[in-house]
């Protein structure tokens, strides 16, 4: 049994704190969910536009509870990417804030929380895969239709898993410091709720007055946060902050500079707190590897050993096992959470597990003595920024259907978009911040006399400067 389906066993524990400092119980969380769920219809898919509050977390678990499939986005996803993902999967209802509620045109409201509302859209229900519980965005927020479908049992495991190596216990305070749209803001809501635990909701980021006035008011034990969080925590000299209930500090969501990972770890060692390095994706619900915090000092390139009930290996390019440590080959993982597969349109929500257990994780590997995993590369064409993964084909596409002559590169810190046409940096630059909502912060424009392609015509990435 999952934990949204025995929430009613913690009775008047604290499951949920707002920013107002109002106290849900697990068994309100319950009430409320199921009084939003009785209003879905059977196995129709849901779309949640999801910030941090509770209006959201209690629709997520409502769909959850009813076993209605629902598809989680951000409250700031591009209304044209919005249009878009309604034709492509057709939901009969959409769990929004109020304010957006006028672009769904012909919807009908038949639930309102607060300042969140339930439309019926007007399409019927698609057949969906029993197990179906999930799709989640993979390709950061360049709204591509193309979603990760997560089962029940997918779900349930990482949640688990996660809960056990983190050790969390029902004293623990977690604060949404990450989106909950995303997979790894969403473990953290998960495998808090798994373990009797709370969750303290914001939208705060770590820039504002108010998100440490919670840490303290509330005595929040956990903190998650991707690269650009650490960048930030260094700038605020974190270190020498005095925030004596926190316990537990997590990061994921891009490789974190390995100099700053020994920082960290250091840091945290002397002021008690267990500091995790983390590797996971969507496609594996959210996490596949951890490095337990003693290691993180001596350890800073690794991403460390599978999560309970996980396996990694790296193979070569004959698809033979690399048993010698030191040897870089391709990353593979197994495990219960690894997901269904993708969906790209309403039709694929009846799909079954396409991938039986195994992800090719897209990266190169190396496994050294000690039995612990270090990314050395990328096969594929994406960069994690701000946690959010991105794929370089389409903000290639996005750019060039404004006229513009583009190629696009980076890393984890930067996206970087070549152009030609100099006149039309600012707009090639406006259209790529538009589309993607990421901050210009990690946007690079470079000015190239022209693109370079090889005999083929196909641009050579590896000639950008």
């Amino acid at each position: 049994m999952s934990y949204f389906d025995d929430l009613a066993r913690l009775d008047t524990a604290v499951a949920l704190v707002c920013e107002d400092g109002r106290a849900l119980t697990y068994s309100a969380v319950a009430a409320a969910a199921d009084a939003f769920a009785r209003h879905l219809p059977a196995r129709g898919l849901v779309f949640l536009l999801s910030g941090n509050c509770p209006e959201a977390v209690l629709g997520y678990i409502g769909c959850l509870r009813m076993r209605a499939p629902a598809a989680l986005f951000s409250t700031g996803l591009h209304r044209s990417f919005l249009a878009a993902l309604l034709a492509a999967y057709r939901p009969p209802c959409i769990w929004l804030p109020r304010s957006r509620a006028g672009e769904i045109q012909g919807a009908t409201e038949i639930y309102r929380l607060n300042d969140y509302v339930l439309l019926r859209t007007g399409f019927s229900p698609l057949p969906a895969h029993e197990q179906l519980a999930l799709l989640m965005t993979t390709s950061g927020s360049t709204g591509s239709p193309k979603l990760v479908r997560l089962s029940y049992g997918n779900l349930a495991a990482n949640t688990a898993a996660i809960a056990e190596y983190l050790r969390i216990e029902p004293d623990d305070r977690a604060l949404t410091s990450l989106p909950m749209h995303y997979v790894y803001g969403l473990s953290v809501i998960n495998s808090h709720l798994h373990a009797g635990a709370s969750v303290v909701l914001t939208d705060a980021s770590l820039a504002e007055k108010r998100f440490w006035s919670l840490i303290e008011e509330h005595r929040v034990t956990s903190l998650a946060g991707v690269p650009y969080t650490y960048e930030i925590l260094k700038k605020l000299r974190w270190q020498r902050m005095n925030i004596a209930s926190l316990r537990t500090l997590t990061q994921a969501g891009g490789k974190l500079h390995p100099g700053m990972v020994r920082e960290f770890a250091l840091a945290c060692q002397e002021k008690n707190i267990r500091f995790y390095v983390m590797y996971g994706a969507a496609e594996a619900t959210a996490r596949m590897a951890y490095l337990p915090p003693e290691l993180a000092a001596d350890n800073p390139s690794s991403i460390g050993i599978p999560i309970p009930g996980g396996e990694l290996w790296v193979e070569d390019d004959r698809g033979c096992l690399i048993r010698e440590p030191g040897g870089t080959g391709r990353l593979f993982y197994r495990g219960p959470n690894v997901s269904m597969g993708y969906a790209d349109r309403g039709e694929d929500l009846t799909l079954g597990d396409e991938r039986g257990g195994i992800l090719d994780t897209g990266d190169l590997a190396q496994r050294d003595e000690q039995s612990l995993f270090s990314i050395v590369g990328r096969r594929s064409r994406f960069v994690k920024l701000f946690g959010n993964r991105v794929n370089l084909e389409e903000v290639e596409q996005i750019v060039r259907s404004s006229g513009i002559e583009c190629a696009c590169g980076g890393d984890d810190a930067a996206l970087r978009i070549y152009i030609t046409d100099t006149s039309r940096r600012r707009e090639a630059l406006s259209v790529v911040q538009q589309m993607t909502r990421l901050h210009p912060c990690v946007l690079r424009v470079i000015e190239l006399e022209r693109i370079p392609r090889n005999s083929f015509g196909k641009i050579a990435y590896a000639e950008l400067p």
